[in-house]
């Protein structure tokens, strides 16, 4: 399983590239692998202000639906447009094509709360 070390990580399998005030957030390559084959994603929380912990959409596999979680309060500005034509993207690259939506973040304290790469490969056993 790949863990980028410059990414933090929740406990729930989203993951967070902070740029600034601004967050990128995906999930992880292991959650990815235990979804498997993903056919769907729906975001449809675009200009929302979530909370930390919210669901901001869903992600459809094969044989599951699962909630997405906010990792950070934030403002939802944007949408992976290229998850309605390719949601396979999540499973090909997890941490790059793949991501899912950008937040404008709201507090970037709430971040010292996220896991680091070592902290969250000790949560997958990894």
């Amino acid at each position: 399983m790949k863990i980028p070390e410059n990414l933090l990580y929740t406990e729930d399998h989203e993951w967070v590239r902070l740029e600034n005030e601004f967050a990128y957030i995906g999930i992880t390559d292991f959650a990815q692998h235990e979804l498997g084959d993903i056919v769907y994603v729906e975001i449809e929380t675009l200009g929302e202000n979530l909370k930390q912990h919210e669901v901001f959409g869903t992600v459809e596999a094969v044989k599951t639906v699962s909630d997405l979680f906010l990792p950070l309060a934030g403002e939802i500005l944007e949408i992976n447009p290229k998850l309605e034509a390719n949601p396979e993207l999540v499973n090909s690259d997890p941490y790059g094509e793949g991501w899912m939506i950008k937040i404008k973040v709201e507090n970037l304290f709430d971040a010292e709360g996220l896991l680091r790469s070592a902290s969250y490969a000790s949560l997958i056993g990894g």
